[in-house]
């Protein structure tokens, strides 16, 4: 990993300590309704480039899948499965595409380890989380299975929660009370689903996200 990549991750660590130490300062997200508009947002790639999310659904819907921050395990699982449902998606017409917290830098090196298989758009500063209308998730959908000691996200705890996923090789990162949901946008641009998780590994069967895609 790159000295550049290695000085984002270290800020990136500070920001989640700090965030963890205030505790969840947003509202919880309701997300798009049904039916509105998706916010044709430009963001940058994981490569420096920037693209429209319209580009996403240009040609058939797309799945906008808002991502949990780079040092979470839920986003290494989600990972591994839209790499195994990713042709049961491209069979329906529905074209995958991340939003993560991440820089460019830090997103290429999060794609390349994970290898996942679409795009990476980065929302460093969240606003397009809160243009979809994602907030911050409450204690218990985080901490629900953690040690009691963890639920007043004590600054000591967080130093040492943080030190023992540096040493995993997965260091605590970005906003760690970021909510999660993902969003099917049909060709017009209208939402056609808003799956929000109620907790960070409640994924969505493939079978919703097909069936929204395929749907009028």
């Amino acid at each position: 990993m790159s000295v550049a990549v290695d000085g984002l991750i270290a800020a990136a660590e500070q920001e989640w300590l700090d965030v963890w130490t205030a505790g969840p300062t947003e509202p919880l997200g309701a997300g798009l309704p049904l039916g509105s508009t998706a916010p044709d947002l430009a963001l940058i790639d994981e490569t420096g480039a920037t693209r429209q999310l319209s580009e996403f659904w240009a040609d058939g819907p797309a799945l906008i899948m808002f991502w949990r921050h780079f040092g979470c395990g839920c986003g290494v699982a989600r990972a591994a499965l839209l790499r195994q449902e990713l042709e049961t998606y491209r069979a329906a017409g529905l074209t995958p595409v991340v939003v993560a917290q991440g820089e460019p830098e830090r997103a290429a090196a999060y794609r390349a380890r994970h290898d996942l298989p679409c795009t990476i758009l980065c929302d460093p500063h969240h606003d397009a989380y809160r243009a979809f209308g994602i907030g911050h998730w409450p204690v218990e959908r985080i901490l629900y299975d953690a040690p009691a000691e963890f639920w007043s996200h004590p600054h000591d705890v967080g130093v040492a929660f943080q030190a023992s996923r540096r040493a995993e090789g997965r260091p605590l990162v970005d906003d760690p009370w970021r909510q999660v949901i993902e969003f099917v946008v049909g060709t017009n641009g209208k939402v056609r689903l808003s799956y929000s998780y109620q907790h960070c590994e409640d994924f969505p069967r493939a079978s919703v996200l097909t069936a929204a895609a395929q749907l009028s």
